[in-house]
């Protein structure tokens, strides 16, 4: 940042503009802000990948039902047999299921299993386009008549509408929960970095102000730009803006604290910190910026929209942070830090803390440590073998019992697995006995539930149920076997759509999705590094340990999802987002560290600016680490299977690159090749003074 735009910022009236205009947005966004939720889009196409073939089936199913139309299926048990008074009773239920205001078709059954331990009945619903939020009221009302009178029969409700209730009782509260979380773990650790009372406020008033403006301009977006916003994507901006917020903040605060000891203004030294740290803040965020808006060449529409609304929440956040949160920590003078204020002349307390005195360690042997470092990274990211990122099933995709996984259990025990999540083909008019029969024929489908094919126009609609519960892998086999059959009869343009087809063409997107956008994100990075520093060998070996520090934070992430917590497989997502957030978060830590040792070159030489630029910098990256850390980890509190692993994977994983990769692994390599880390800059070529044996901070 140029020292006039730092001293513009940090001027002694100016500044109170800046307060007065971000109170205007506070309160002009504030009511904005409040609506993001009615703009949400959790119905199953803003999730799914947009140019699918199972997507297409849902467009072309519309003219033969709305596409808000999903089955709930009531499921009853009782082991012992059902008897004359439960048949009496589910034929009792079944009508009053008919009498539905939201009843979008005909109730079907009961229809009991072949043991006579179970029936289900199943009922087609219509809840409308936002119908993801309604379906935990209607499911009640469901379960609720079937209970009634139940005497013993177990009663569940399952199907797609069960599942959706499910759901959106597990996001029930997310925002408010997140929010409130994100702040207690931001609070508390700043309360431990700065031992100060009063000091952390200006870091959440200002994360406060950015998490406002940023929803009321995704609000906007959402309502009148089609920008797809979802539970998902609103949950992590939450976590994003306060955890890469209070980053930048704490650097600034850092950089501010030094400056402070050099200045007797602490206007004059603002605009110094503003000018020094400045460049190194706006770098690490265009960075994330630009590596979520990679995002948006995903396929998988959950993804895609993920990518602007985290760019937006990261922006946002990082005008507040070098305008309002400058001028408030000026406003508030050198008291803001008791107990421990800054004192003009007074001694730098990093140059001999904790990571002066490990800088000096590193320096006897820095190549043995970073080779030793590098080798150990290396053998976590075996760990990955173990990962199993093909999708989690329905039970899986929870951390506690649902009342939909269990009615699917009881009909998979009972042998009508397959039954309420149907597949469906749809072909041209002229084939649609054709493709019956090839559809009938196919191994996995139940011959006995194949539909008569209804016909509008010059398209057939046609549906079966499979044998092997929705979400399996022997349903995934099936759906390929089918498509397989139908894409084979003549003329027929068939396409194969459904639940399970849906999660198989989910899966492949994803797959999609990882291949082409981490090598995107890795050239956008590299860019930016080499443009930042002015070197080409120095952006290569940084990008290499962002590699490596993602593969062994994977690695063990993947062994304490099995081994520890117990989790059957992974979410298909889960790689893809956990790079992203490594890669664009981590690189702020490289960004921080290597561009105060660049600093510090030009007059030290590169060994000692290595060990001037830890000494400096280590604390704050390690508390910048913890804030993110801590703010990714409330995720884990969810009851989602998903948001835990994308919690837990980028919580260890910063924790990873900031204690280990940054501060040592980083600092080994810059202290073992020197001045050709700037290669080939003019920097480059000058010759490193020695580094002192002892002391060499102080030095």
């Amino acid at each position: 940042m140029g020292k006039s735009v730092a001293g513009a910022i940090s001027g002694r009236r100016i500044k109170y503009v800046f307060v007065i205009f971000w109170l205007a947005v506070a309160a002009l966004a504030g009511p904005l802000a409040g609506k993001l939720t009615d703009v949400e889009r959790n119905d199953t196409k803003s999730w799914l990948p947009g140019g699918a073939e199972s997507v297409q089936v849902i467009d072309v199913q519309s003219s033969f039902a709305s596409p808000d139309t999903i089955p709930a299926i009531v499921v009853y048990e009782r082991t012992s047999g059902l008897t004359a008074a439960d048949e009496t009773k589910l034929r009792a239920d079944a009508a009053a299921f008919g009498n539905l205001a939201e009843l979008d078709g005909t109730v079907t059954g009961p229809i009991p299993t072949k043991d006579g331990q179970a029936a289900q009945i199943i009922v087609p619903v219509n809840l409308g386009a936002d119908g993801w939020s309604k379906a935990g009221a209607l499911v009640d009302r469901l379960r609720a008549t079937a209970t009634a009178g139940a005497d013993g029969l177990a009663v569940h409700v399952a199907g797609p509408a069960g599942t959706a209730a499910d759901s959106s009782k597990a996001f029930e509260g997310i925002d408010s929960s997140l929010l409130l979380g994100t702040i207690a773990v931001v609070v508390v650790i700043l309360l431990i970095t700065y031992r100060s009372p009063l000091l952390w406020l200006l870091p959440v008033i200002s994360s406060g102000v950015a998490l406002i403006a940023a929803q009321a301009v995704i609000y906007l977006l959402a309502k009148y730009a089609d920008l797809v916003v979802n539970a998902q994507s609103a949950g992590i901006l939450t976590v994003l803006v306060f955890g890469a917020g209070t980053d930048y903040a704490l650097l600034l605060i850092a950089r501010y604290r030094e400056e402070l000891r050099r200045h007797e203004d602490r206007h004059e030294a603002m605009a110094e910190a503003l000018h020094r740290s400045g460049p190194a803040i706006i770098a690490s965020a265009a960075t994330v910026v630009l590596g979520m808006l990679c995002l948006f060449f995903a396929e998988t529409n959950s993804t895609k929209g993920l990518g602007p609304v985290a760019a937006i929440g990261i922006a946002v956040g990082l005008a507040v942070m070098l305008t309002l949160l400058p001028v408030l920590l000026t406003i508030c003078g050198r008291w803001i830090f008791w107990p421990l204020r800054p004192k003009v002349g007074s001694a730098e307390p990093t140059a001999t803390g904790l990571w002066a005195r490990v800088g000096d360690r590193i320096a006897r042997r820095p190549r043995g440590v970073w080779i030793v470092t590098a080798l150990v990274l290396a053998v976590a990211t075996i760990g990955v073998v173990q990962l199993d990122a093909t999708g989690l099933t329905n039970k899986e995709s929870f951390r506690n019992t649902q009342d939909s996984i269990v009615g699917e259990e009881v009909l998979a025990r009972h042998g009508a697995g397959g039954a309420g999540s149907p597949v469906v083909v749809i072909s041209t008019a002229a084939a649609a006995a054709a493709t019956k029969a090839a559809f009938a024929g196919v191994p996995g489908i139940d011959p006995a539930s194949i539909s008569e094919p209804a016909v509008k126009g010059d398209v057939a609609y046609v549906t079966g149920d499979l044998v092997a519960q929705p979400d399996s892998q022997a349903a995934y086999d099936t759906v390929d076997r089918v498509r397989a059959a139908v894409h084979a009869v003549p003329g027929a343009a068939a396409k194969v759509g459904g639940t399970t087809a849906i999660n198989l063409d989910v899966q492949r997107a994803a797959k999609h999705d990882r291949d082409l956008i981490i090598p995107i994100v890795l050239a956008v990075v590299l860019l930016i590094l080499i443009l930042l520093l002015r070197s080409v060998l120095a952006p290569v070996i940084l990008i290499a340990t962002v590699v490596l520090s993602f593969g062994a934070a994977l690695g063990v992430s993947a062994l304490v999802f099995r081994h520890v917590f117990g989790f059957g497989g992974a979410d298909t997502s889960l790689p893809l987002f956990v790079f992203v957030f490594l890669v664009a978060l981590g690189i702020d830590y490289n960004i921080f560290l290597m561009t105060r040792v660049r600093e510090e070159a030009v007059k030290h030489g590169t060994r000692r600016a290595a060990l001037i630029g830890l000494s400096a910098t280590g604390g704050v990256i390690t508390s910048a680490g913890l804030v993110l850390a801590g703010t990714f980890a409330v995720l884990a509190t969810l009851p989602l299977t998903a948001f835990a692993e994308i919690g837990f994977a980028v919580a260890f994983g910063v924790l990873l690159d900031t204690i280990i990769v940054r501060s040592v692994l980083v600092t080994a390599l810059n202290l073992d090749v020197g001045e050709r880390m700037w290669w080939p800059s003019g920097l480059g070529r000058a010759t490193s003074p020695a580094v002192p044996e002892k002391d060499p901070v102080a030095a």
